[in-house]
């Protein structure tokens, strides 16, 4: 029979995707947890814990069962998984040049791209699972940058839910 070599080909196909997006999510955990506790970084960190809670708060008992907004917040908090910001204003273009180096970027698509005159550059990616965003990636620094940015975003944000959001806060 020829379905059970297409399977196992799937199979296979599908594991080697699945490796592929955890060695880039662990190169920036590997790179996050590098310097954490390194005194030049200002750091930021929300666990998935924090995310769970939140999702699992009732609407209702914080009186907001009104507040289209907050339960639009809401909504989107509890698909979170995590938080991640490192900052620096020491050695700006060789932290830049490292995490460019470790962090696969190529698992990710370009949003958007910022190259300023000085060598200071911003990039916007993003990793997409099912039509949901799996991961927002922000890198900012280089040779002219003030300052060193890496913030990694986790969890399954749902367009639809973004604009319901956007749309709430404009009334």
């Amino acid at each position: 029979m020829r379905i059970k070599p297409v399977l196992f080909t799937l199979l296979l196909a599908g594991i080697a995707l699945s490796a592929a997006a955890q060695t880039d999510a662990n190169a920036i955990d590997k790179y996050f947890q590098q310097y954490v506790n390194d005194n030049r970084f200002s750091v930021v960190y929300i666990s998935p814990k924090l995310f769970q809670m939140f999702g699992k708060l009732d609407v209702g008992v914080l009186d907001m069962d009104n507040d289209t907004e907050a339960q639009a917040v809401m909504d989107m908090i509890k698909d979170l998984r995590g938080l991640r910001i490192l900052t620096t204003d020491e050695n700006v273009a060789e932290f830049y040049k490292e995490a460019k180096a470790k962090i696969n970027t190529k698992e990710y698509e370009t949003l958007m791209t910022v190259r300023e005159k000085d060598g200071n550059q911003v990039e916007f990616l993003v990793r997409e699972s099912e039509n949901k965003i799996a991961e927002l990636l922000l890198l900012a620094g280089g040779p002219g940058a003030d300052e060193f940015v890496l913030m990694s975003f986790v969890g399954l944000l749902d367009l639809n839910k973004i604009s319901r959001l956007a749309k709430e806060m404009e009334k």
